[in-house]
């Protein structure tokens, strides 16, 4: 695909199909991170990828006790207003836990955190190991569209992270930034509508 091609066909995935996603192709998003630009020069990146829906259930247990947190919060999307915001919560928060595991194939994508704790910054400039490992997850999710393949991901909360860290036996200073999953869309996959934004409307020349 052109690249702003694929820039329109980058959405979130809730519904995937079980057609395997194979090595090859795996292999090639897992190598687009490392394209992305990095704090340290030295894109100190790991992957773990789980397949199976049976290995994925033992990674992603520590999500079960949340479910009933993630319900409560339809009610603060219901106070926006936004009928978009809305269907888009409505589709995704009863899926956290399907969603990863319904493509049988789990990514988790590591980086190392060598200064301050990544939840506790001193200063901005404390993050930058967390936004380029972001930088190289945004190439991910373009790279896996340029494959055919849906994303998804979610970003732990609570005491998640921890515990997930210790399921894989995580070493320590190095830190995840999310449960990625990505396979072929299933037929009927659910896909909110985009909001449509006013380009010009954002841009403010010289200050605001």
């Amino acid at each position: 695909m052109e690249f702003y091609d694929v820039l329109e066909k980058r959405r979130t995935y809730r519904d995937f199909s079980d057609r395997k996603v194979s090595d090859e192709i795996l292999r090639r998003v897992i190598n687009a991170a490392f394209k992305a630009p990095t704090n340290d020069h030295l894109r100190q990146l790991e992957f773990i990828v789980i397949r199976g829906q049976e290995n994925i259930a033992k990674v992603i247990a520590p999500l079960a006790k949340n479910m009933a947190m993630f319900k409560e919060l339809v009610s603060e999307v219901d106070e926006s207003g936004d009928k978009d915001k809305m269907a888009m919560f409505a589709d995704a928060l009863p899926k956290q836990q399907k969603m990863l595991m319904q493509s049988g194939l789990l990514i988790l994508p590591f980086f190392r955190q060598l200064t301050w704790p990544l939840l506790k910054p001193t200063e901005q400039s404390s993050l930058n190991y967390f936004a380029s490992a972001w930088c190289a997850l945004e190439n991910m999710l373009l790279a896996a569209t340029n494959e055919g393949l849906g994303t998804v991901f979610h970003i732990p909360v609570g005491d998640e992270a921890e515990q997930i860290k210790r399921i894989v036996h995580a070493p320590e200073g190095y830190e995840f930034l999310c449960l990625l999953t990505m396979g072929y869309p299933a037929e009927n996959a659910f896909l909110p509508k985009q909001k449509d934004i006013n380009i010009e409307e954002r841009i403010h020349t010289n200050a605001w």
